[in-house]
């Protein structure tokens, strides 16, 4: 491979992309998109990996890690998917969808939801594994060696797309905007959204179509 045509990424997708952007080069990367993070993870979204991290250490299962496999730490594991579930959607999001609501045994909807997503995920998922990708995700910071994230942004002379949803409340549209003033020539695309987070994976149409337009034309794309 003598260039890479495109890189696009969302949530820690998007933090790879960041890091393209800076090790690439212009002459090996044409372009890159980077959806819903930030220049690095900051006190907010390493709270949030801890808790979840929490979750799965306080479950008796989880021997320091030392698991058997016929034998995980299913039900921390499934608590922490809840507490993630909960910083990917919003207040606007929930509020909506289940409000007050309640289901014939008299549990709030939204727990039941909760409780659904968390089981859904065991079988897809370890938790030794989950750990661990929430560490990865807590080591990302672009301006790590690099004197700094400013320092590091400013060097960037790839055309960058970053694209960020208003109602995320686990990477705000703050952090998204950080990047594109300090990142030379970088452009903002912010997509409306009640689905927080998740809207990186939901709102197909807009984002999308604003991949597409930068893809085709990433120096005069808009």
């Amino acid at each position: 491979v003598n260039r890479v045509a495109g890189v696009v990424g969302g949530s820690l997708g998007g933090m790879q992309a960041l890091e393209w952007s800076i090790m690439g080069g212009k002459d090996f990367v044409r372009c890159v998109v980077a959806i819903g993070c930030g220049a690095t993870h900051t006190g907010w979204q390493i709270g949030m990996s801890e808790t979840q991290r929490q979750a799965i250490y306080a479950d008796p299962k989880w021997r320091d890690g030392r698991y058997p496999s016929h034998d995980p730490p299913h039900a921390g594991l499934a608590v922490a998917r809840q507490i993630a579930m909960c910083s990917y959607r919003s207040f606007e999001g929930f509020s909506n969808k289940f409000g007050r609501s309640v289901t014939e045994d008299g549990a709030f909807q939204v727990k039941n939801y909760l409780e659904y997503q968390g089981q859904k995920f065991l079988s897809r998922f370890d938790p030794l594994t989950y750990v661990q990708l929430t560490e990865q995700l807590d080591t990302h910071d672009v301006g790590r060696d690099r004197g700094g994230v400013a320092n590091a942004l400013g060097k960037i002379d790839v055309p960058l797309l970053v694209i960020g949803i208003d109602s995320d409340i686990l990477y705000p549209l703050g952090m998204q905007q950080e990047v594109v003033d300090l990142t030379p020539g970088a452009k903002l695309k912010v997509v409306k959204s009640i689905n927080g987070h998740d809207g990186f994976l939901l709102e197909q149409e807009d984002i999308g179509s604003a991949i597409k337009d930068f893809l085709v034309d990433p120096e005069s794309s808009s």
